[in-house]
């Protein structure tokens, strides 16, 4: 889930970790089917996704354009399957084993695709993420309904 802000950051155990202004926050649920292949299409596809204004107000510049920051989240909870009951199961989301090597190339891939550092969370933290969404502008990309 892709969201454009004008802040956002990430707060454990009350000390802000990380922080961007302008830019995407992007918060990022791992499953077991996810591969490199969807990293590296995934990362192209949030820097160059045009959801920013130009000098007309029209939505056609990317976060690369505007020179904005990324704040990469990882959220095993995007993962919910709310089909049966009233109690989410998470069964789809993958584990610290398979997930984070995948959410660490992540990290890499977004930040050379945007040419500068990009701001993370910690995997498996307890996290307060906070944010002004911009517009707002929210968008889901599902690597598995390229679109």
């Amino acid at each position: 889930m892709i969201q454009r802000v004008t802040r956002a950051s990430v707060t454990i155990e009350g000390t802000v970790i990380s922080s961007i202004g302008t830019g995407l926050l992007v918060l990022v649920g791992i499953e077991d089917a996810d591969t490199p292949e969807d990293v590296e299409w995934l990362s192209g596809k949030i820097v160059n996704l045009r959801i920013f204004n130009d000098t007309a107000g029209v939505m056609n510049l990317s976060v690369k354009d505007v020179g904005g920051g990324i704040l990469l989240v990882s959220q095993f909870t995007l993962h919910a399957a709310t089909k049966k009951g009233n109690r989410p199961s998470y069964i789809r989301a993958s584990k610290p084993d398979v997930a984070i090597p995948l959410y660490e190339k992540m990290i890499a891939r977004l930040g050379a695709d945007l040419g500068k550092p990009i701001g993370t969370g910690e995997f498996g933290a307890d996290m307060k993420v906070g944010l002004l969404n911009d517009g707002p502008v929210t968008i889901i990309i599902d690597t598995k309904n390229r679109e």
